[in-house]
């Protein structure tokens, strides 16, 4: 299993490299903007209600086994609907998210949880829990750039309500929904746009401009993704030492 994660990260890592360089320095500037636009957005908005059913779905499912951060999808969500209509489904998926977790890992066990997310973090996340109650559940939401996924798994395995962990999901997801969401709308209120986007029958200068924004949010977020897994690593080995 280490090997194999050990290979998934290196492949990961090789990508984003190449994302990277294609993106800023090989001319592919407006690769990440399209592939969300006629992908993602379109798509779901055109679908309506379906939309809504399916991009709850799609938060569901990253949360469990897609590595797609969802960062990208909750910057979605503003685009296709707005600040206030993007922030409500971003916390209505958000919410589905967290609750599939818990209940599988209620339902699993813990071997089942920490095949997600690993034993240490399973491991800090329950402790965390045990301490802290429904404000770690609170907190761990409320900060945009924490992973809540082993808080999620902890919290399916730890004695605690699920009415309570609920309402520490819905509070801490509020601000965390609605900021990724003012930042994806924000992206067509610039140019004063609306959904659905016809990426053909916009000037170049007007694509550069959209596509120049949503890489650089993109950007400082992954860094910032990267900068966090890094402390998680070095804090769970730390963790794992202490136990030792």
């Amino acid at each position: 299993k280490t090997i194999l994660y050990i290979i998934l990260f290196v492949a990961l890592v090789v990508i984003s490299l190449w994302l990277l360089w294609y993106i800023y320095l090989g001319g592919g500037e407006t690769l990440l903007l399209t592939l969300v636009v006629e992908w993602f957005v379109n798509p779901i908005f055109r679908l309506g209600f379906f939309g809504i059913l399916l991009f709850i779905l799609i938060m569901g499912i990253q949360g469990l086994l897609v590595p797609i951060p969802s960062e990208i999808v909750l910057i979605a969500a503003g685009i296709i609907w707005g600040v206030i209509m993007g922030g409500i489904m971003g916390i209505i998926g958000s919410m589905a998210a967290a609750i599939l977790c818990f209940y599988i890992s209620k339902k699993g066990g813990r071997p089942l949880a920490e095949k997600f997310v690993g034993k240490s973090g399973i491991d800090m996340a329950d402790d965390f829990i045990h301490r802290y109650g429904m404000g770690a559940i609170i907190i761990a939401r409320f900060l945009p750039f924490v992973a809540f996924d082993p808080i999620s798994y902890a919290s399916g395995l730890v004695d605690i309500d699920v009415k309570k962990y609920s309402l520490g999901t819905l509070i801490g997801s509020i601000p965390r929904a609605f900021f990724y969401s003012w930042l994806g709308s924000f992206l067509l209120e610039s140019q004063g746009l609306t959904p659905p986007i016809n990426l053909d029958a916009l000037d170049f200068q007007v694509i550069e401009e959209l596509s120049l924004y949503f890489n650089n949010v993109i950007l400082i977020i992954l860094g910032i993704l990267v900068v966090m897994f890094i402390a998680y690593y070095i804090t769970s080995k730390h963790y794992e030492k202490k136990k030792s």
